[in-house]
């Protein structure tokens, strides 16, 4: 085989080794840490620590009057939910004054617009809770989600943040349907993998929980980074904590209904997983971070397939248009060996997943081929987003955005 020929498995069984490495890291975590895991016994002793549930808005008028009534009936006993009001150009801030008046335990906060982590920042300065969750304005929390990280974070002083299991709320479109499929069978599954030896790339900026005491030690949230739930994830696991999944706490999303803006939503994850890569490159090889190498190396050989992928296929149409392929068997052969392992990623992550949400594997059929669509947006967000990352400006404050919708 030539080069080419090699760079061509290379790039087709990549993704396929890394499903296997996913299931069986993931069946590991199931199987010894997920399936053990109790019901949080303090609940039922009379202590739960004080929660403040930080809300950041810009222009959530469509969504609070459906999410605020589920916010207000969850079950842990002792939390307080802050709205903070990022210089709306709607009537977001009227909604959540009204809802302050019926509910004691709002509190409205409202500032000119700053950006989500500055929102965030602010939200914390006014948050009387031991333990500090983030949400977006139109997430809806399953009615036990603080409990459940509560629990984990009491149980285990080491941690420092908790993310939670986001679920895709709009499913009309083809497109929502098969990003429930991406949740549950590749984002969760990586989660639940990374989760093993305490670290994850990021906590959820839809739903996520850091004790108070950390996040004034890190410095709260970077409001020059186009991601700061990955930033805050970085500087939470660089000051020695590390970060733990659990899947039982549950919030539904919204996520884009359109290819534009889904690909937009993806490229600014790529590019905020970038900066965050290299922002914190010079710390991360001192040995004490030793558990976060194999997070680095894994973005690192991800960002080769990438470029990889796209040298494959520009040889390839060149030499077509030559008319000079080459014997494309051997990539056949590993493309097969690639498919039946994105199917055993499928069927394992579905049977886990269908612990919180029934009827899962009726989008088993329809959704078998995203993974390879999933790679794709990968390598294609990672190809725009590493140089957009080198060249971005990082002195200035990050636009506004939202996890669930892109940029606003």
């Amino acid at each position: 085989m030539d080069w080419y020929e090699y760079l061509a498995v290379f790039v087709m069984l990549y993704p396929g080794i890394m499903a296997v490495y996913w299931t069986v890291s993931g069946i590991f975590y199931f199987l010894f840490l997920e399936r053990r895991a109790g019901e949080p016994e303090f609940m039922y002793q009379g202590y739960a620590p004080m929660v403040s549930v930080l809300i950041p808005c810009y222009n959530e008028a469509d969504n609070l009057d459906t999410s605020i009534p589920h916010l207000l009936n969850l079950t842990y006993p002792n939390y307080e939910l802050i709205f903070i009001n990022d210089g709306s150009t709607d009537n977001t801030l009227e909604i959540i004054e009204r809802w302050a008046e019926k509910a004691e335990k709002i509190v409205v906060v409202d500032q000119p617009n700053g950006g989500k982590a500055s929102a965030m920042n602010n939200g914390a300065r006014h948050a009387l809770g031991k333990y500090i969750v983030g949400i977006d304005g139109d997430a809806i929390l399953d009615y036990s989600a603080i409990e459940y990280m509560i629990q984990n974070m009491e149980n285990n002083p080491d941690l420092g943040a908790v993310t939670g299991n986001p679920r895709v709320r709009n499913r009309s479109t083809v497109l929502g349907k098969l990003q429930v499929a991406e949740f549950s069978s590749i984002i969760g599954l990586i989660k639940r993998s990374q989760s093993v030896v305490g670290t994850l790339f990021t906590v959820s900026g839809v739903i996520m929980c850091i004790r108070k005491d950390v996040l004034l030690k890190i410095g709260g949230w970077s409001d020059n980074m186009i991601t700061d739930d990955i930033d805050v994830s970085w500087k939470t696991q660089i000051a020695g904590y590390n970060i733990a999944y659990e899947p039982r706490a549950l919030c539904w999303v919204l996520m884009p209904e359109t290819i534009r803006g889904l690909y937009r939503q993806r490229l600014r994850w790529a590019q905020g997983g970038a900066e965050v890569i290299l922002k914190y490159f010079k710390d991360i090889w001192r040995l004490h971070h030793i558990r976060l190498w194999p997070l680095y190396a894994e973005y690192f050989i991800t960002l080769i397939w990438a470029y990889s992928l796209l040298g494959v296929t520009i040889a390839g149409l060149a030499e077509l248009a030559l008319g000079h392929p080459h014997d494309f068997t051997l990539f056949k052969v590993a493309s097969l060996i690639t498919f039946m392992m994105f199917i055993l990623q499928f069927s394992v992550s579905m049977f886990i997943d269908s612990r919180y949400e029934s009827n899962l594997f009726r989008y088993f059929i329809s959704c078998i081929w995203y993974p390879y669509a999933f790679w794709l947006l990968n390598s294609i967000t990672l190809i725009h987003g590493f140089p957009k990352a080198l060249l971005r400006d990082k002195r200035r404050k990050a636009t506004w955005v939202s996890p669930d919708r892109g940029v606003q």
